[in-house]
């Protein structure tokens, strides 16, 4: 008997491998599945809701991750610079000569003579540890990360006996703008009495917040002379704090540095400084890319079994296209596109509401927080006092890609079975 309708038998012209209207028409209808095969479609669903969450999730938790990452090493380099000069002892003598030297190397920004001390810090609602650092007032007025974040007061007043602290640690101390806060060093003076606590005491000039919880709660910034006389440092400064123009290149600028100065200095650049914190960031990005990437795999599996189930439900329809004239390679290509076109849906759908999510993720945050009443992002323990998110392009379109090709291997077993269902076979148990 002829039905009036043979579809086209593909041999081997280029055609062949571009669905046509009718292999597309067949895959969708096989979507849309009936009341008896409810549980297809069911899976169906989820194949998809998995892929999109998966897809989603590892574009946000990279985005943060990257944030997280640019944010901790700018914080670092922007108050600690990229190299270190240290002298042969523990101290930097003739440190001006030094620094107009260093400045001569090719690939240095600037070069700024400090003074580094731990101490304790005291005021009027209790007491907690410092790191004082001293510097010239026009070497902090020129360091951006400071002078753009001032919250009270002004770097106007900061020298003599006027210092900048950090937001969170004057908050614990109970001082403001005005308020005195007081020095102790852990080296005393000795006296024909025994040893006395060497302190000073300096009024608040300037309050920073830079974002980045250690220092806005441990940092206080004294002038230089004044940090030289409470060190007992007079003609000397703890190290050369040297920032380049390409923070990569800053070992080989370095070793540049060293030849300038004779060798007679200790050099240590940002990346060995900080060698912990950045490969512990490293790391966790890595391995949690490899986790969340099992999220789209398991999803990838559910396309497996539900297509295996498509193909089962569908035995007698294969037989009647396949008597009907269809290829193999037809067969093939409709049990393709059913199973692809969840995954490229899931996809799609989970790359908007990744992207959608970084890139309001702060307002999301606060709504969350309002609507449970709970801390989300603890400042203390993260370091930063808001999430940080940065999109990369070329990762995201990794993260989509490895998607989109995961969806189409899941299809090719199921497809294959499919395609090789003898006709006969199919026809005789219906």
């Amino acid at each position: 008997m002829d039905s009036g309708f043979r579809p086209r038998r593909p041999r081997n012209d280029n055609a062949s491998m571009i669905f046509n209207a009718f292999e597309r028409m067949v895959a969708f209808r096989y979507l849309r599945a009936r009341r008896q095969e409810g549980f297809v479609s069911v899976i169906a669903i989820f194949s998809l809701l998995g892929i999109a969450l998966g897809v989603a999730t590892l574009i946000i938790v990279m985005a943060v991750m990257n944030g997280f990452r640019a944010e901790l090493i700018g914080r670092i380099l922007g108050l600690n610079g990229h190299l270190a000069v240290y002298g042969e002892t523990t101290r930097l003598t003739d440190f001006d000569a030094l620094a107009a030297r260093v400045r001569q190397v090719p690939g240095v920004a600037s070069a700024t003579p400090l003074i580094e001390g731990q101490v304790m810090a005291t005021g009027a609602a209790g007491a907690a540890g410092a790191m004082v650092r001293g510097i010239r007032p026009e070497d902090i007025r020129a360091r951006a990360l400071i002078s753009e974040h001032i919250v009270e007061g002004s770097l106007a007043e900061f020298g003599e006996d006027g210092v900048a602290i950090g937001e969170r640690l004057a908050r614990r101390l109970g001082v403001g703008v005005g308020g005195r806060v007081t020095l102790i060093s852990p080296e005393g003076t000795d006296t024909a009495f025994g040893t006395m606590p060497r302190l000073k005491t300096y009024q608040v000039a300037a309050l920073f917040n830079v974002g980045f919880y250690e220092y806005d709660n441990s940092f206080i910034y004294v002038p230089l002379q004044s940090a030289q006389i409470f060190f007992r440092m007079p003609d000397a400064v703890s190290d050369l704090e040297i920032f380049v123009k390409d923070a990569d290149r800053a070992a080989r600028i370095g070793q540049s540095i060293s030849a300038a100065l004779g060798g007679r200095v200790r050099i240590v650049d940002w990346q060995r400084a900080n060698s912990s914190i950045v490969s512990a960031v490293e790391i966790e990005r890595n391995v949690m890319f490899l986790i969340l990437t099992l999220i789209i795999v398991v999803a990838a599996f559910n396309i497996i079994s539900g297509m295996i189930m498509l193909v089962k439900d569908k035995g007698r329809d294969i037989a009647i296209l396949r008597t009907m004239g269809a290829s193999r390679g037809m067969v093939l290509r409709i049990f393709m596109l059913s199973g692809a076109s969840i995954g490229v849906v899931g996809t799609l759908l989970g790359f908007a509401l990744g992207v959608g999510f970084t890139q309001n993720i702060e307002p999301i945050r606060h709504f969350v927080q309002d609507l449970l009443n709970v801390k989300l992002f603890a400042a203390e323990i993260y370091f930063f006092t808001r999430i940080p998110a940065q999109i990369e392009r070329g990762e995201v379109a990794t993260v989509v890609g490895m998607a989109l090709a995961l969806s189409f291997l899941a299809t090719l077993y199921p497809s294959w079975r499919a395609a090789r269902l003898d006709p006969v076979e199919g026809l005789r148990y219906e």
